[in-house]
């Protein structure tokens, strides 16, 4: 009989904490702005400029958010937030979402009591080097110091690649992906190691770009994506399905130039089921029903998104690789809109 009033009363609890974390949806609304855990400065990616706008390919899925839950995509507080802050920023409330190249591991979804909801970059983890150091590949490292930041799984994976190498190397610690810049650019570090998207941000802003070299080798999965608190669902089905909505966008042919053409105009349910002109598919998150609408209309389809803030011919330049939907090849894909 004990037994049962225990577990009787550990399930209330439960029940309880759960319902007490599951209002960020209606928290954000009443706020009228939502605060979202970005990076401390990473180009392309999220980064003020010296007005302190943001701008950035994580902060426009925050906008995204923004636009579909409160009808302004700027009506977002960004909140910087290092590797080993980001997740207790989270966990403790200080933001709603966390959208700031951020992987998606096994002992992050059981150990931190967050759930990451969907991947809007697929990446891996690479090397870059000064030109003259005279180095072709990772694997000719040893010895090396090593610029690396702390809490990330970064550390971890380069621990293991230079154990399998057997080759030795020496961390230097830091931050953030500034003060790794910083460090590896004043030579305290031979070689700086992070997601390759990362290197290739961080080369972009270097004076003297042409004289890094991203190494070859990638030693790593790192699937990148949005963050939520574990437990608050519907929340994680806004922010995933507002994701979603941009990667059936670009497949459909809708952008942020025709939405208002394609809806006056398309045929094709699926798309009008994404605008709003049939179903309550917005309603069943909680939103208005032309919630993914907006958010097509502020910040552009997934393509759009990553051409403008890192693609082929921005300052990033980066491929689309296995971003690319899954219609052309990639990884890209969103499960039906219905």
């Amino acid at each position: 009989m004990k037994k049962s009033v225990f577990f009787g009363a550990l399930a209330a609890t439960t029940l309880v904490a759960g319902l007490a974390g599951a209002a960020t949806l209606d928290d954000v609304k009443a706020r009228g702005e939502l605060l979202c855990g970005s990076n401390t400065g990473l180009t392309g990616f999220g980064a003020p400029d010296a007005s302190g706008n943001w701008a950035g390919f994580d902060v426009d899925l925050c906008r995204a958010v923004a636009a579909a839950v409160l009808g302004d995509a700027n009506k977002v507080k960004f909140v910087p937030t290092t590797g080993e802050t980001r997740f207790t920023a989270l966990q403790s409330g200080e933001v709603d979402l966390l959208v700031r190249n951020s992987t998606w591991t096994s002992s992050r979804d059981s150990e931190l009591a967050l759930d990451f909801v969907a991947v809007n970059y697929y990446d891996g983890q690479g090397f870059m080097v000064k030109k003259d150091l005279g180095v072709s590949s990772a694997k000719e490292l040893d010895g090396a110091t090593v610029c690396i930041q702390t809490g990330t799984t970064t550390e971890l994976n380069l621990a293991d690649f230079f154990k399998q190498n057997n080759i030795s190397y020496q961390p230097v610690t830091v931050s953030d992906d500034s003060e790794a810049q910083r460090q590896y650019l004043a030579g305290a570090c031979d070689a700086y190691t992070t997601d390759a998207s990362g290197l290739a941000a961080s080369r972009a802003t270097m004076p003297d770009a042409e004289n890094h070299v991203i190494l070859p080798e990638i030693i790593s999965k790192e699937p990148l994506g949005p963050v939520v608190r574990h437990g608050d669902n519907n929340w994680g089905d806004v922010v995933r399905w507002t994701y979603y909505a941009l990667l059936i966008a670009e497949e459909k042919g809708v952008t942020s130039a025709n939405v208002e053409e394609v809806l006056a105009s398309t045929t094709d349910e699926e798309v009008k089921r994404l605008l709003g002109a049939s179903g309550d598919m917005g309603a069943k998150f909680g939103l208005d029903n032309d919630a993914f609408k907006r958010s097509i209309a502020a910040v552009g389809n997934y393509g759009e998104i990553f051409s403008r803030n890192i693609g082929e011919g921005t300052t990033i330049n980066l491929a689309r690789g296995l971003n690319a939907l899954w219609t052309q090849g990639g990884l890209q894909y969103a499960p039906p809109f219905r």
